[in-house]
């Protein structure tokens, strides 16, 4: 074979392989645009009905199946998101029922009471004490509600400074005195003599121990005990409050600090508790770096353990 003929030849093969690769590109680049056509119409598909599918792509192309992927990670928190407005829509409606029950009962007393005193029946001491002790549980449920909502916005202003945990239990414990005395509870107290100092809200670490103590002595009845003892560790301090009463049954213990729960057996308490008062403890304790756990064997041992970072110098 000459030169030319050569020549030839071997224009006619580059001809060829430019051909195949041209073909390759235009069969990558219309199967990828096939690709990218069919992960939008089932993303718009997806949108128009509001259902839950994922994008499926079958392909080789490494870049379609990480897209895809981003897809329906997004996809699957949309859903995420839908599950907790729907949750927070049921327990929003749920608290509102409670409050309403919570509201009506005391309310109907005193507006009986008011009824008598118009009619200008004789009005006994006892009578218009019952009146203001009812009219100062709906204000103690409306505060509550209103402190919660001020928490979970984001709009309780907590100032925090070093504060001796020991002398906040303590007066949290003489708060209680006449009550405990009246209902003849065995009182135990474990505090070190020494001061055991973190950082916290002092208004907010006594309405934490306020809500548990009363949570303890209400549910507690039963057992008529009460313990509070303050342990520390290396980073933390750790406040117990223990009782021997009906306790908590496994099947309530993950919804204890649910906004508005209560157990059925508490709406004949006699001292105050609307289902709120967990709620705000927890959410006042993790907002200041702590938490709330719950440890529980009914009718043997209660307990609701404080947790709070040790300020150590």
């Amino acid at each position: 074979m000459n030169s030319t003929g050569i020549i030839f030849f071997l224009c006619l093969c580059i001809l060829v392989l430019c051909g195949i690769v041209w073909y390759q590109q235009f069969a990558f680049r219309t199967g990828t645009q096939a690709k990218l056509r069919s992960i939008h119409e089932k993303m718009k598909e997806i949108a128009d009905t509001d259902s839950d599918e994922r994008i499926m792509v079958f392909t080789g192309n490494q870049e379609l199946m990480e897209l895809a992927a981003q897809i329906n990670r997004l996809l699957e928190e949309r859903l995420k998101i839908r599950a907790d407005h729907r949750r927070s829509e049921m327990t929003s409606k749920k608290m509102l029922s409670n409050i309403s029950h919570d509201m009506k009962t005391p309310m109907t007393v005193v507006l009986g009471y008011l009824e008598i005193m118009r009619l200008g029946n004789e009005v006994s001491p006892e009578m218009l004490l019952k009146t203001e002790q009812k009219a100062q549980g709906v204000m103690e449920l409306i505060n509550q509600f209103f402190t919660l909502a001020k928490i979970e916005a984001g709009d309780m202003d907590l100032k925090l400074s070093r504060v001796d945990l020991c002398e906040i239990c303590r007066e949290s414990i003489l708060d209680f005195y006449e009550i405990l005395t009246n209902a003849e509870f065995q009182v135990e107290i474990g505090l070190p003599e020494q001061a055991v100092w973190i950082q916290g809200d002092p208004e907010a670490l006594q309405r934490i121990l306020f809500n548990l103590v009363s949570n303890a002595v209400r549910y507690g009845s039963e057992g008529k005990y009460l313990g509070v003892f303050l342990r520390t560790d290396e980073k933390n301090a750790y406040v117990d409050i223990m009782d021997q009463g009906q306790g908590i049954e496994k099947c309530y213990a993950e919804h204890v600090f649910d906004r508005l729960f209560t157990m059925e057996d508490s709406r004949s308490r006699s001292i105050q508790g609307n289902g709120l008062g967990l709620t705000i403890a927890r959410n006042l304790a993790q907002q200041m770096g702590g938490d709330i756990a719950l440890d529980s064997t009914p009718h043997v041992k209660t307990t609701f353990t404080v947790r709070m970072k040790r300020m150590l110098y």
